[in-house]
């Protein structure tokens, strides 16, 4: 094999190693992160879209908001595991009950619906 040949295999070889630790590292990462999502509905069950759902930090104490698709879902993804969350949604003068997701709550993806009320 020629200097040229033995060269380009070594840097092949190399990308490689760069892509697969990665690859590891994204894995570990993803290990420590959850997702909490869910539907905005009235006392009938409709869905809501345009609803605020706010989703608290309990460590940190910061508030996220998403406003709620056409279909009334929501979505906070890139959430730690080792941190409690409180969520709720609000519209006009409707409100949800706070619900809360635990450290102790061991899924991946977590479902938390919120159905609104009158205040």
């Amino acid at each position: 094999m020629t200097r040229r040949g033995l060269l380009t295999v070594t840097v092949l070889l190399a990308m490689c190693g760069a892509i697969f630790a990665q690859r590891n590292n994204d894995k570990k990462e993803d290990a420590n992160q959850r997702t909490i999502e869910g539907v905005v509905t009235d006392s009938s069950r409709a869905l809501i879209p345009r609803a605020i759902v706010q989703l608290k930090d309990m460590k940190t104490l910061q508030i996220r908001s998403f406003v709620t698709q056409p279909e009334g879902t929501y979505h906070f993804a890139g959430l730690r595991m080792d941190t409690d969350y409180e969520l709720k949604a609000t519209l006009d003068d409707q409100a949800s009950a706070v619900k809360r997701v635990s450290t102790f709550e061991t899924r991946k993806t977590v479902t938390v619906n919120l159905q609104l009320e009158k205040k």
